[in-house]
Parts: C-alpha cells; sequence; structure tokens
C-alpha cells in the first residue's frame, strides 16, 4: 500500500510538472526581430499619365473606331521588411518593395499587320518607420495585437513608358509609325498603415490590415527612344523639352498581406 501511495504522489508530481512545461511549449513565439514578405494589391493613381491616355484614345484610336487601352490603377506592391521591436509596444521597420503595373492592347488591322500599344508604370519604393503596438490578446498558442503606424517612403527609379509598335502597317492602317516615350524621375513621400499581427507557437506570423502611401514623382525626365522602323528596334534616343511637366503619381491605398519570419 506504502508503495502504491509513493507510486502516486510521484506520478502526481510529474503531471503537476509536466502541465507548465506543454502550456510553455504551445506559447506563442514572440520575436523582437522579424522579415516580413508581402504581396500588397494596392490603388495606383498615376494621374498625369491617365490623362495622357485618355487624351490617346479620344484623339488616335476613337476617331478610327478602335477601342481604347485600359487605364492604370491599381498594381500590386511585393514588399520586403525587417520588423524589429526596440520595447514590446514599439517596432522599427525598414523595407523596400516594387511595383509594376501596364495596359497593352493589340490591333490586327490586316493580315500579317499588328500594332501593339503598351503603357507601363515602375517604381521601387523604399521606407523607414515605426509601429505602436495595442495591448495583445492572448488565448493559448495563439496572440494577436492591432498596430498603428507611419514612416517615410522615397520612391527611386520611378518609370512611365508608353509605346505603340507598329508591324507591316501601310498608309491605311498605321497610326504614325512605331514610337516610345520614356519618364524617369525619384521622389519623397510618406505612409500610414494600421492592421493586426498574429503569432502563433512557431517562427512564423501573419501580419493583416491597411495602409496609405502619397508619392508622387514630379517633373519626369523625358526621352523618346529612336526606333527602326523595319525591326523596331531602338537605335538612339533624345530628350524631350515638353512645356507642360508630367508628374507621377504612385499613391493610394492598399490592402497588406505579410508572412512574418521571426529570428
Amino acid at each position: 500500500m506504502k508503495s502504491f501511495r509513493r507510486v502516486t504522489l510521484v506520478l502526481l508530481a510529474a503531471a503537476t510538472l509536466a502541465t507548465p512545461a506543454r502550456q510553455a511549449a504551445a506559447a506563442p513565439e514572440v520575436h523582437r526581430l522579424n522579415l516580413a514578405l508581402s504581396g500588397n494589391p494596392t490603388q495606383l493613381q498615376a494621374g498625369d499619365l491617365n490623362d495622357f491616355i485618355d487624351d490617346y484614345n479620344s484623339t488616335k484610336l476613337a476617331s478610327r473606331g478602335l477601342a481604347g487601352i485600359d487605364l492604370i490603377s491599381y498594381s500590386w506592391l511585393y514588399q520586403a521588411e525587417m520588423r524589429y521591436f526596440v520595447r514590446p509596444n514599439i517596432a522599427v521597420s525598414a523595407g523596400f518593395g516594387q511595383i509594376r503595373s501596364k495596359s497593352r492592347r493589340e490591333f490586327l488591322p490586316r493580315i500579317s499587320q499588328s500594332i501593339v500599344v503598351r503603357a507601363e508604370v515602375v517604381a521601387v519604393p523604399l521606407h523607414v518607420g515605426a509601429a505602436y503596438y495595442l495591448q495583445p490578446y492572448t488565448q493559448g498558442d495563439f496572440q494577436a495585437r492591432a498596430y498603428l503606424g507611419g514612416g517615410f517612403v522615397s520612391v527611386t527609379q520611378g518609370k512611365v513608358l508608353f509605346e505603340q509598335f507598329e508591324f507591316a502597317t501601310d498608309s491605311a492602317t498605321t497610326l504614325g509609325g512605331s514610337v516610345r516615350f520614356k519618364g524617369r524621375g525619384d521622389a519623397p513621400g510618406y505612409y500610414l498603415e494600421v492592421g493586426g499581427h498574429m503569432w502563433f507557437a512557431s517562427r512564423y506570423s501573419v501580419m493583416l490590415g491597411g495602409f496609405y502611401r502619397s508619392a508622387v514623382v514630379r517633373n519626369l525626365r523625358i526621352a523618346q527612344d529612336i526606333v527602326d522602323p523595319e525591326t523596331n528596334l531602338t537605335v538612339g534616343e533624345v530628350q524631350v523639352e515638353a512645356e507642360d511637366t508630367l508628374d507621377l503619381d504612385v499613391g493610394g491605398l492598399g490592402v497588406r498581406m505579410a508572412v512574418g519570419i521571426g529570428f
């Protein structure tokens, strides 16, 4: 009987010690340093470029009964960011991303003839900022915290491209020949964000939220490619001195969907 009681006491003690161990093992892992990888659908203003596309559609295409190319209004922002918690409720972040959006239409006036019209926006935004985290909600191996943040953006390698390539057209079907215009520039800006950060019993976490980005590349440097009409290859480039300057607005609202990897 005494041996039975001793075994029972040992088992109860082991169970008591094992319970906190299991709870600790199942606790959410909140790492101070996180790499966040995200693919974010975002609005793209592209004001002056869309005005140009509107004018091109009405003067070049509609007059010939051709459908216009679509305006550029959204893009995907692919982003990589390092986020470090300097305090349990304050995190600083820095990262970079890429915005790329295009609109394209092809016309086939006659057999063996084609006209391709394309407009494209490319930008590489760099950002630094900070976020304030609210009180956590924890249940078992799950923890969620809402956050508010913001910071500065630097848009580098901002580029606008518009091209009209013609293949084997004649005087009755041409839109004026092959041509390509390019505009480049950089710009500062800012962003604001709000969302939720969720941790699990692993090194991976999830961030969901929304953001607003404000960045306008002003006075783009416009160049026109000299295109060989026979091969459509670029053989030179000339700078365009326009009376009206062209701006590229890459701002807008977006949805943040990120996976964090803790270190």
